[in-house]
């Protein structure tokens, strides 16, 4: 009678194949209901750090041309929208851990002791190993006259036979909540992982103001080149991206 209750007790106690099934079934609904609710959180709070890390570098510019009599940085590099080379000047304003490569102090895309840092977009899957942890662009509009802007193409940026860097003041930014100072190079939170040179990207976009916010290539203004590229706006740093 013990050795029946027993038996009759353990098949109580137990799940059927049928039931694991059922059970199996609902944990794998479950995880399609919410994997997109847990990926979309993350994607969310990637983009709100990378929007923190502008609003820093912000903050750095702000200090840089309150040492600089308002002057926005020029070192006479005509590469220095690159990541790579702007944040030298902006270092001491950075508080980066980063200096220039012993074997090659004069090349500013080399770095030793380079600890990512606000440089880096967390999305960024290409700054690591492509741009020194570099995510942000810097507007060469703010180191060349508006007239040498208008005179540019897409090829000059890259060209060393670029118009002279020429440094530019504050007082010539006529809309400073409608420029942009920097951004992401990438379209890191959206898929293409495009440059600034494609109306299929979005970015996150730091105002000469101060403020940040992300936008699709598409809301933006051409540039004289008619592409969505802060570098080349039209009226250089006295013209608007946006608005």
């Amino acid at each position: 009678m013990r050795a029946a209750f027993h038996s009759h007790s353990s098949r109580a106690g137990a799940f059927t194949l049928l039931e694991l099934l059922v059970v199996i079934a609902i944990l794998a609904l479950l995880a399609a209901l919410l994997f997109p609710v847990f990926a979309r959180a993350r994607h969310a709070s990637l983009k709100t750090v990378c929007q923190s890390n502008l609003r820093q570098i912000g903050q750095a510019f702000s200090l840089y041309l309150a040492d600089h009599d308002d002057r926005f940085p020029n070192t006479g590099d005509p590469y220095l929208w690159m990541g790579r080379r702007w944040r030298w000047p902006l270092q001491p304003y950075l508080a980066l851990a980063a200096r220039r490569d012993p074997a090659a102090p004069e090349d500013p895309n080399r770095s030793v002791n380079n600890v990512p840092a606000i440089l880096l977009c967390p999305a960024d899957q290409v700054a690591l190993r492509q741009w020194d942890g570099t995510s942000y662009g810097y507007s060469a509009a703010f180191y060349h006259t508006p007239a040498q802007i208008a005179a540019m193409t897409t090829v000059d940026l890259y060209s060393p036979s670029s118009p002279p860097p020429i440094t530019q003041s504050l007082a010539g930014v006529q809309y400073p909540a409608q420029k942009a100072l920097a951004a992401e190079w990438l379209s890191n939170h959206q898929s293409p992982a495009v440059g600034w040179w494609s109306w299929e990207g979005a970015r996150n976009y730091l105002f000469v103001d101060g403020h940040v916010k992300y936008l699709q290539a598409g809301q933006l203004h051409p540039a004289g080149t008619g592409l969505p590229d802060i570098n080349l706006t039209v009226g250089g740093l006295g013209g608007r991206d946006v608005g």
